[in-house]
């Protein structure tokens, strides 16, 4: 979950995340290997190119994300499919 969506645009009604926003991961059942996890936060290393909000770059189905402690991208498993952006 996004600890601090940007609440000043809305698609669909929902707020936009954007590549500053950190992540929290709760409920994550993945331990590596090497056993540093489960993981517990995340944050977005790619987002859109084109497409800002404050400065910032929204999130996109194709965005990139690390999570710590284990280094494990997030996935996206619910998108809003009305607006696009590359």
């Amino acid at each position: 979950m996004p600890t601090a969506p940007n609440p000043r645009v809305l698609v669909s009604g929902q707020p936009i995340v954007t590549l500053t926003t950190p992540y929290v991961v709760a409920g994550c059942p993945f331990v590596p290997p090497g056993g540093n996890g489960p993981c517990v936060t995340a944050q977005w290393v790619v987002g859109a190119t084109r497409v800002f909000a404050n400065g910032a770059p929204v999130i996109v189905q194709s965005s990139n994300s690390l999570c710590a402690p284990t280094g494990t991208p997030l996935l996206v498993l619910v998108t809003q499919t009305r607006v696009t952006a590359t």
